[in-house]
């Protein structure tokens, strides 16, 4: 059994810059980390993996400095790393970035089982996981909470939906899209980063991919999605502490502040 993991390299902080003119995100200097759904669904490849003797690629589409986020994966245990990098793929949005990661894929082979993050922490969509699936045409589950069964022509998932859940049966090969609850990921370990260090990161260019790709769809220029706005996640004013106050002075003080606000 082959499995494939999409990741994505991420800033890891909070004190982002926006570009003006373009509205995109300045990455130069952030600290960075293996998005964090991603990091989910990495962990319940391995525990796959680890039942059933699969394979494991790790898969992700970025500059040359991800290969740091492949080398994690590595130590963590995945077996193959494969970096999806040029120039034009740069400015690419999750129309086009989902393109590109389909070809790259059918170009390694098609999987039993891919797996990717709901949604990544520097953008929210939640598209490129979908995405990908339909170019594909394989089947998918997003919002994957847990993994009950695996066998070579299907598995069984739990999906997470509002205030319940469902129980699908899904055919191989399929696209799951992976929730942070899916799986508590594992630390890297000492001799696991040795090895990862000493693996090859296999690297796919726009000359390996171009005769599978939509060439007027990779880009900036191909993108379909124009930025109107961007901005950084503002802080909320701090709340009001009720402090050495009776029961019926709390909700009086409650109350009053309801009506207030017009909530009563």
């Amino acid at each position: 059994m082959k499995i494939i993991v999409c990741i994505k390299q991420v800033p890891d902080t909070v004190d982002v810059k926006i570009d003006p003119k373009t509205g995109n995100l300045i990455r130069e200097g952030l600290p960075v980390i293996i998005n964090p759904d991603d990091k989910a669904g990495i962990e319940a490849a391995l525990a796959i993996k680890e039942q059933t003797g699969a394979t494991i690629q790790v898969v992700s589409m970025g500059p040359p400095q991800a290969d740091v986020a492949l080398r994690e994966a590595l130590a963590m245990g995945c077996d193959e790393a494969v970096l999806i990098s040029a120039r034009e793929f740069g400015g690419s949005d999750t129309y086009a970035t989902s393109g590109i990661i389909a070809a790259a894929i059918r170009k390694l082979g098609m999987p039993e089982i891919l797996i990717t993050g709901r949604q990544a922490i520097d953008g929210d969509t939640a598209q490129v996981g979908p995405q990908i699936g339909e170019k594909l045409h394989i089947p998918q589950v997003s919002y994957v909470e847990e993994i009950q069964e695996v066998t070579a022509d299907h598995l069984i998932v739990k999906r997470q939906f509002e205030d319940g859940y469902h129980i699908i049966k899904i055919k191989t090969p399929c696209l799951l899209t992976a929730i942070g609850e899916l799986a508590k990921p594992r630390y890297m370990t000492v001799s696991g980063i040795v090895e990862a260090y000493n693996k090859e990161i296999k690297v796919l260019g726009f000359e390996e991919l171009k005769d599978d790709l939509e060439l007027d769809m990779i880009g900036t220029k191909g993108s379909p999605t124009n930025v109107y706005q961007s901005f950084p996640k503002q802080l909320k004013a701090p709340g009001t502490v009720l402090k050495d106050m009776s029961d019926d002075e709390l909700v009086a003080a409650i109350m009053a502040k309801l009506e207030e606000k017009h909530v009563i």
